[in-house]
């Protein structure tokens, strides 16, 4: 896929990933769009930025998604839509009850999967009409192994995998000419992963391997250690939820 002249909307633009991913697809001579729930981090993109266009709104919030569509249709429509807005809580032992459980797993799946949906059935009609037209979906290593740390947020990106899936064939069988990417990333160095320990890669490193795919047409784009868990989770399954899950984490879940 070509990205030069292309104009790309970025959810969760304002910092780490998204940032990063706006970055390059500037670079790449793409107008790119980036939107997000805290104005001043927005402010700073466009600072560091000055072509950017910037636009808060919740992925989160039915009447926000409204209106972005509504604002990006006056600037004259997008021919890629990159849902990379996430949320993560915090870890819980699920054996145990506590009423937080479904709180948090109400949360991350209303941003990290229904506000896809909402803003991908918002945006459909107007990338069908594009010549060459893409979505963007991230899922994570954790829709191939699920962390224990990350319960409910590793349900919500296999979740999305599937979604993922099914809405490329569904468009295959329109003969329609939108691309469905999904990006896998591992654990990335990121505000949302700032106290954890183990092995990150860069946003840097992450979005080469995204762009990389882009061009390739390479529609299912693992990187980092997410190519290594998915060959070993086919046929050592266990020996990769040990990888994803090592013994150390268990004492913090005994709770």
């Amino acid at each position: 896929m070509n990205i030069k002249g292309k104009t790309i909307l970025i959810t969760g633009g304002g910092s780490g990933i998204g940032l990063e991913s706006a970055k390059q697809f500037l670079a790449e001579g793409a107008k790119v769009i980036i939107t997000g729930r805290n104005q001043a981090k927005l402010d700073l993109a466009k600072k560091a930025f000055p072509s950017l266009i910037i636009i808060k709104s919740d992925v989160d919030n039915e009447d926000d998604a409204l209106a972005l569509f509504n604002k990006v249709v006056s600037l004259g429509g997008i021919d890629i839509l990159y849902n990379n807005a996430g949320v993560g809580a915090q870890a819980l032992n699920l054996g145990n009850a506590n009423d937080q459980i479904l709180k948090n797993a109400i949360y991350e799946m209303n941003v990290n999967y229904f506000g896809i949906i909402r803003l991908n059935n918002l945006f459909i009609n107007m990338l069908k009409a594009r010549k060459e037209s893409a979505i963007i979906n991230t899922t994570s290593l954790l829709s191939i192994v699920p962390a224990l740390e990350e319960p409910t947020y590793s349900a919500t990106k296999a979740a999305l995998s599937f979604y993922t899936q099914i809405l490329r064939k569904d468009l295959e069988i329109l003969n329609s000419s939108v691309k469905v990417f999904e990006l896998l990333p591992p654990l990335v160095a990121t505000e949302m992963t700032v106290k954890r320990k183990d092995k990150k890669i860069t946003p840097e490193q992450l979005v080469n391997g995204l762009i990389s795919g882009i061009k390739k047409d390479q529609f299912t784009i693992r990187v980092g250690d997410t190519k290594l868990i998915y060959f070993i989770n086919r046929f050592f399954p266990k020996l990769a939820f040990n990888l994803v899950n090592p013994k150390k984490i268990y004492a913090s879940l005994r709770y």
